[in-house]
């Protein structure tokens, strides 16, 4: 179906990473294959440094292009690092907006079924239920009568008059001190002049009696 429609698959990161990787150590493979030519053929220049001066020459001229694969290698090496390294910080950068334009997408379903309106109309609700609920306990916290209505002045009222015949009673004490072993004093009033009288009376008919 691919080569009908002459369509390539999406390659992703991850997938040039790993072959970008599988890459960097074929090139280290075959840059130690290459330094172990080097080293043979340095054996081989000095072992006929003396002996055959041509083998010599020879071994260094394949040395010397083994080198130069070495080095082309080598900076093939630097740019798949470099570019891995590029790779892996763009997917953290693309792994990162997409985390953020998930969680800015969050935000506006949150909002979305929030309107200042509504905020502000919530809020004026738990202030009103807030006061209620401050009413009721005021309501709650003052004491029960029983049923039995009471009106603080008339209940004042009756205190005064208490007090006042309380401080009356105290001063008719005071006016009329008590006396020992001496008749009362007769008060103005006929009745109770003739009250007296009577008892003295009674008193010297008891003793004559006697």
């Amino acid at each position: 179906m691919n080569l009908f429609f002459n369509r390539k698959p999406k390659v992703t990161p991850k997938d040039s990473i790993v072959e970008l990787r599988n890459t960097l150590q074929m090139l280290e493979k075959r840059e130690t294959f290459l330094q172990t030519k080097i080293d043979n053929e340095l054996k081989i220049a000095k072992a006929n440094a003396t002996k055959n001066r041509r083998a010599a020459l020879m071994a260094l001229k394949r040395k010397k292009q083994f080198e130069g694969q070495i080095e082309k290698i080598s900076g093939s090496r630097l740019t798949i690092e470099t570019q891995v390294m590029a790779i892996e910080n763009a997917n953290v950068n693309l792994e990162t907006m997409k985390a953020m334009r998930a969680g800015a997408e969050a935000m506006k379903g949150i909002h979305g079924a929030m309107d200042i309106s509504k905020v502000d109309q919530t809020m004026e609700e738990i202030r009103d239920q807030m006061e209620l609920a401050n009413e009721i306990s005021d309501v709650i916290s003052q004491p029960v009568g029983f049923g039995v209505e009471m009106d603080d002045d008339e209940l004042a009222a009756e205190l005064d008059e208490l007090e006042q015949e309380e401080l009356d009673k105290k001063l008719m004490e005071t006016e009329r001190p008590p006396q020992m072993g001496l008749p009362s004093v007769p008060n103005h009033e006929p009745a109770e002049e003739e009250d007296e009288e009577e008892a003295e009376l009674r008193e010297l008919r008891e003793s004559m009696a006697m």
